[in-house]
């Protein structure tokens, strides 16, 4: 079985849409002030323009934990 982890983190933009950007194999470390003050920069630096419209509203943060079972199926 694999793992996997993954930062979610979902804003609101100009246009009032939410959007989210993902980060693969976020630190195991990670606090959540840390996430709080990535995404406050990511607004405050207006970093992405996702359809034209600017981050403005930091929403949520989520740490995400995927399982994945192969199965071989060859009999």
């Amino acid at each position: 079985m694999e793992t996997k982890l993954r930062l979610l983190m979902t804003f609101e933009d100009s246009t009032q849409r939410r959007v989210s950007l993902s980060i693969d194999d976020p630190r195991p470390d990670l606090t959540e002030e840390e996430i709080k003050n990535v995404m406050d920069l990511i607004v405050e630096k207006d970093v992405f323009s996702p359809k034209g419209g600017s981050l403005e509203v930091v929403l949520e943060a989520k740490i995400l934990e995927t399982s994945t079972t192969s199965h071989d199926l060859v009999l």
